[in-house]
């Protein structure tokens, strides 16, 4: 492959600019399809492994946030990175509309009390960015307010990196053409009709906007604690690919190894 998974990491913000990413990952090659196939399996098993270890470990803790315009694959990419993943210690917590109990908190709450405690995985499908990403595109608040908090969100992630929780943040990036035929197919089968929401269309308006809000949210939140990996997502099996290899190298980087007994097997005699 031309391009390692590695490039895809956001490690100069300040430079970054979203249009420079394709979404289409055009340094994959149509003939390298199957091969990168064969490394997904791979990594499958790999992270199959690394979670049974993680878990019984007890020590370390990790927290997977992926974010996206809606259609990007956020389902999609948990669904196929951790097939056959043992669900004992990974939890997937959606943030939707928040209710009216957590509004009545401070709006990173319903974050905090969901983050990993150790040896388990959570992975978010959507975030605390939703309130620096959809509160500035539907003036949910004044601009004064969201502004304050990329700060805020810099600090909470440096502070769970200090009490050990390893955070991988997953920008999925589609074109809005790929949006527009994955919309379609939930549309027209009715198999997905179910995963149709007329509010998609209304979102899809504002495109420009949600894209400059992400181009923000990638610049100012960035970190070397908690840096940002734009995925090329319109390839599903690209997507899939680059977020798994990069979730197995963060496991890999925890030199996980199962814990000892203390006790001797022989000692134990079956009749």
């Amino acid at each position: 492959m031309a391009k390692p998974a590695d490039d895809y990491r956001i490690e100069n913000p300040s430079t970054f600019y979203l249009n420079d990413i394709d979404p289409d990952a055009n340094e994959f090659e149509k003939n390298e399809k199957d091969s990168v196939k064969d490394l997904m399996k791979s990594l499958n098993e790999e992270l199959e492994i690394l979670q049974e270890k993680f878990y019984a470990q007890g020590k370390h803790k990790l927290l997977i946030i992926l974010q996206g315009m809606d259609a990007s694959g956020k389902d999609g990419t948990v669904r196929h990175v951790f097939e056959g993943v043992n669900p004992q210690g990974v939890s997937v917590i959606s943030f939707k509309k928040p209710s009216d109990d957590e509004l009545a908190h401070d709006y990173l709450w319903r974050i905090h009390k969901n983050v990993p405690k150790t040896g388990q995985i959570v992975i978010f499908n959507r975030s605390q960015y939703e309130d620096v990403l959809i509160a500035r595109v539907k003036h949910l608040v004044p601009d004064t307010v969201w502004q304050k908090r990329f700060d805020h969100i810099n600090t909470f992630e440096k502070m769970l990196n200090d009490e050990g929780v390893t955070v991988l943040k997953f920008f999925l990036h589609i074109s809005k053409e790929e949006q527009k035929v994955r919309l379609l197919e939930r549309l027209n089968d009715q198999e997905k009709h179910w995963k149709f929401n007329p509010a998609d269309i209304k979102e899809r308006e504002r495109w420009a906007e949600y894209q400059l809000a992400y181009q923000d949210v990638i610049q100012k939140t960035s970190t070397p604690w908690a840096s940002w990996i734009v995925v090329p997502a319109n390839r599903k099996w690209v997507r899939n690919y680059i977020v798994a290899y990069h979730i197995v190298n963060s496991l890999r980087n925890m030199q996980i190894v199962l814990p000892k007994i203390d006790f001797g097997p022989e000692i134990f005699n079956f009749e």
